[in-house]
């Protein structure tokens, strides 16, 4: 695997929860490729970002000559450090030029301006690492734009190469909204032959679409969607070209690492047999951000980057007739400087009833988590999403809008009495996700609370897991992958 982020080493959202998953999961599948077990330990290769800290002892290091477009030389010397990252081979691609700097992708909400070279150098530096030890691969899974010049490399360098000549590329987008646009003064950094893009640039996600052997996105309702103008951001026509090598596949959850039974941040641990523990989650969340803990009035949760795209100007829209209605809300992240602004606005009209953290806190997320009564999660659009499958496993029913992954997973409570999981409604305004809010609160606030608690037992009953038939579908597409390039 080639990426540019992969939990806990690097990461801003759910691609790196997916590449670390995914990568563990794949050596448990069997049969693999060919019919055999995939190979172990997966190699995933990640940018060495000034963040990461390297183990002190079992790192091996190699040192690769790497083509160069801005050296002087032509060539540039590249460490690739390679450990054991439980389950897998992490492989960081060591290019202090590139890479030990403020940000992964740029700092104070302006990319770095020479990406595609930085990128691409990652990219290359893997490619050459594994020419140069000579295994002959069978798939390299590319995630995202950082990645697709790997897919380009390919067919530039290495299309004659026994080693990587054969190997078939997957490419999965999990946001098809960052195409890694470079402009045409910045294509000669990416080292590319000529005829790769046009006199304006090249679409480095678009042209990668073009050349894997296959594609996927990360849930089969997005795969739908993303087919169209509104949500294909651009990619619309070059997906729907790939015919049936474009497919869907819903994104899975680490049950071990989200797991109320065991989880370490919350106060208590909890399960779907004894949900003594969650009330005392809530209290204790409820204590720690100066709200009543006496007030049974329904805590509303939010994690998440804030931005449009989440739908965070839906719940600042909506959040002073859920306060009105008894509601609280607690909301976690960093993003959107307007957005955080108006959520603070209220938070400092009503410190009692509503809380913004500004701020990435790996434990308060799952303290949110496992002590709201309901997840907010209203996105425009959204390929899969995880936090709507956590909270369903922490016992915490999710209000989401019915798009990608979210209508994958979460059903409707009203719409199917006997299966709902959560609430769902389609209209992007304050006002849809009040109603489904509402529609939430009325159910829990029932004399008896029966109906909620069998929501809640529905939720937590879910199986999440790779190993479920995620991981399974992607070893079909890989072997899919083989077949076509072969």
């Amino acid at each position: 695997m080639i990426a540019s982020e992969c939990e806990p080493w690097a990461k801003t959202g759910g691609l790196g929860d997916v590449v670390d998953a995914l990568a563990r999961s794949l050596p448990l599948v069997s049969p693999g490729l060919g019919g055999a077990a995939v190979s172990a330990p997966v190699d995933v290769f990640l940018p060495r970002y000034r963040s990461i800290r390297v183990p002190a002892d079992g790192v091996d290091q190699l040192v690769v000559r790497v083509p160069d477009p801005m050296s002087p030389g032509g060539t540039t010397d590249v460490a690739i450090l390679s450990f054991d990252a439980d389950g897998y081979r992490l492989r960081l691609v060591d290019l202090p030029a590139a890479f030990d700097r403020d940000g992964f992708y740029g700092a104070a909400g302006i990319d770095h301006p020479d990406n595609a070279w930085r990128f691409g150098m990652h990219c290359r530096a893997a490619l050459e690492t594994l020419r140069v030890e000579g295994h002959a691969v069978d798939i390299v899974h590319a995630h995202d734009w950082p990645a697709a010049p790997a897919v380009l490399y390919r067919d530039a360098w290495y299309w004659g190469d026994y080693t990587l000549g054969r190997a078939a590329f997957v490419l999965t987008i999990h946001n098809p909204a960052y195409h890694g646009w470079t402009i045409a003064a910045d294509v000669p950094g990416l080292g590319l032959p000529s005829g790769f893009g046009d006199g304006y640039g090249l679409d480095l996600l678009r042209t990668a679409i073009e050349r894997a052997d296959m594609v996927n996105t990360v849930s089969p309702g997005f795969a739908r969607e993303v087919l169209t103008p509104e949500y294909g951001k651009g990619l619309d026509w070059a997906l729907a070209g790939r015919g049936d090598r474009f497919v869907g596949i819903l994104n899975g959850l680490d049950t071990a690492m989200w797991d109320p039974s065991t989880d370490a941040a919350l106060a208590a641990s909890y399960g779907p047999d004894d949900l003594a523990g969650k009330a005392t989650c809530r209290k204790d969340l409820l204590v720690e951000l100066g709200f009543d803990p006496s007030d049974d009035g329904a805590l509303l949760g939010v994690v998440g980057r804030l931005d449009p795209q989440k739908g965070f100007d839906l719940i600042a829209g909506a959040t002073p007739a859920l306060v009105d209605a008894g509601a609280r809300l607690v909301a976690l992240g960093t993003g959107d400087p307007a957005l955080v602004a108006s959520l603070g606005a209220l938070a400092a009209e009503k410190p009692d009833r509503v809380a913004v953290l500004d701020a990435f806190d790996r434990e308060l997320a799952r303290r949110i988590y496992a002590g709201a009564d309901l997840f907010l999660m209203p996105s425009r659009f959204e390929p899969c999403g995880q936090s709507q499958m956590i909270a369903m496993r922490y016992g915490t029913p999710p209000i989401v809008r019915r798009t990608g992954g979210l209508a994958d997973t979460v059903i409707d409570a009203d719409e199917v009495p006997e299966e709902g999981t959560g609430f769902a409604f389609d209209n992007p305004t304050p006002e849809a996700l009040l109603a489904a809010t509402e529609r939430a609160m009325r159910i829990r606030s029932a004399p008896g609370r029966r109906r909620w608690d069998a929501i809640v037992a529905r939720g937590m009953a879910q199986d999440w897991s790779w190993e479920s038939g995620r991981t399974r579908a992607y070893v079909d597409a890989y072997e899919r992958a083989v077949s076509y390039r072969r």
